[in-house]
């Protein structure tokens, strides 16, 4: 079963690093053998940083940069319902 992309509000309360798979393929709705296949080619948006000998770990704080939410306006407009929506 698969998992929908992470909310604003999940991707807000992560800790400050967090494991490529399954957290970071799930940001980005991409598949487990994608996710890590990315991490091996340089080919995530965000580094990458191995911690142990098998371990690939991603800096939350370089996923909430990378999809545009570092600043608190941005945050606010995403986690909060549009209007028209709510109408």
């Amino acid at each position: 079963m698969n998992r929908p992309e992470m909310t604003v509000g999940e991707l807000l309360a992560l800790p400050a690093m967090v494991e490529v798979w399954p957290t970071v393929g799930r940001i980005y709705g991409i598949s487990r053998w994608q996710t890590y296949y990315l991490a091996r080619t340089d080919g995530l948006p965000v580094p990458v940083h191995r911690v142990g000998e098998r371990t690939l770990r991603v800096r939350t704080a370089d996923l909430v940069a990378d999809l545009g939410l570092d600043s608190l306006a941005a945050i606010k407009a995403a986690a909060e319902p549009d209007a028209a929506d709510a109408a």
